[in-house]
């Protein structure tokens, strides 16, 4: 494994981190999940995002992988970096959703239980909130880094301008901003012309979630839409109808590059997704181990000719997904 520091910090975080949004809740193989875990850290992923609200259900990604950490990594917490979130829909009510003091505080509190962990590495605003001051929520984050709850806090799904106007107050209160952690794929380019100046400016790293555009950067549709695929399942983020025929036949072309690269599909867009040196990792999120042990294979190969890189940008040519 390779590891990059977080922006002007001295945390280093592996190039590719383990991301538990989906495949580790009750509704999925725990089995399987055990397996992605544990190795994943044998290989050298020392960080492992979750969120109160990963699942499905809410909340049981959190305590399934407490379950696993004690059972088969306890002895290794110090040789890992731990993050949760919190900012979406968690629990009804005025006090289950949002970024106000209380849900923060209420929702760190429970995933530090659901965990069974003294303190997070990383606690993250999951998402801007427009009907809480910005001077609330990082306040509020302040606090839970001076109670011992977190060692350092993030961003997640912040606009620009908040995001910079969030990063100016904690640095004034001398508990900088850690990373920002946003979509970022060949399909989805707006954080090189929106999020990283802010995170160069203020010294935050980056960390990239989606980099494969749900399974969409892989030979996965390039012959239709399989059964068990994230586009298949009608309750899923990524729809049928946004797998277009123009969007595939630029992933068929992209797929050609990633062959005469020695590279799978998969394997290039990773890359791709940390060519920038303002990106400190990418977050992967896999379903079973053979998928995990396919992305790290991206780091066998990081570097792009000139040549590759404007093929790329001519084949894209501001596709968006």
């Amino acid at each position: 494994m390779k590891y990059a520091f977080c922006g002007k910090s001295g945390l280093q975080l592996p190039l590719i981190s383990l991301g538990l949004w989906h495949n580790f809740g009750s509704a999925s193989d725990k089995r399987e999940a055990r397996n992605m875990i544990v190795h994943a850290f044998e290989q050298g992923v020392t960080h492992f995002d979750i969120a109160n609200n990963y699942g499905p259900p809410p909340g049981s990604a959190e305590s399934n992988f407490g379950e696993i950490l004690k059972s088969e990594l306890a002895a290794h917490r110090d040789e890992m970096i731990i993050s949760s979130k919190a900012g979406y829909l968690m629990w009804d009510g005025p006090y289950g959703n949002g970024s106000s003091r209380k849900y923060l505080m209420a929702s760190i509190n429970q995933s530090l239980k659901r965990t069974g962990l003294d303190y997070f590495d990383i606690f993250y605003s999951h998402r801007y909130d427009p009907a809480t001051p910005v001077e609330e929520t990082m306040q509020a984050l302040v606090d839970i880094v001076r109670q011992g709850k977190a060692l350092y806090v993030g961003l997640s799904n912040y606009p620009p301008d908040k995001s910079r106007e969030a990063m100016v107050y904690l640095q004034e209160q001398h508990v900088p901003c850690l990373i920002y952690q946003g979509k970022y794929s060949m399909f989805n380019r707006q954080p090189e012309q929106e999020i990283l100046p802010v995170t160069d400016e203020f010294g935050s790293g980056f960390i990239a979630f989606s980099p494969l555009a749900q399974g969409v950067l892989t030979d996965k549709y390039l012959n239709g839409i399989p059964e068990q695929s994230r586009a298949a399942d009608p309750a899923g983020f990524l729809r049928k109808e946004q797998v277009t025929d123009a969007l595939v036949g630029k992933v068929r072309r992209l797929n050609e590059l990633a062959r005469k690269r020695g590279q799978s599909m998969a394997e290039m867009a990773i890359a791709w997704s940390l060519r920038d040196s303002r990106v400190t990792s990418v977050i992967v999120g896999t379903r079973n181990v053979k998928q995990l042990q396919d992305n790290l294979q991206s780091l066998n190969h990081l570097h792009f000719t000139t040549d590759e890189l404007e093929l790329i940008d001519s084949i894209l040519d501001g596709a968006t997904l």
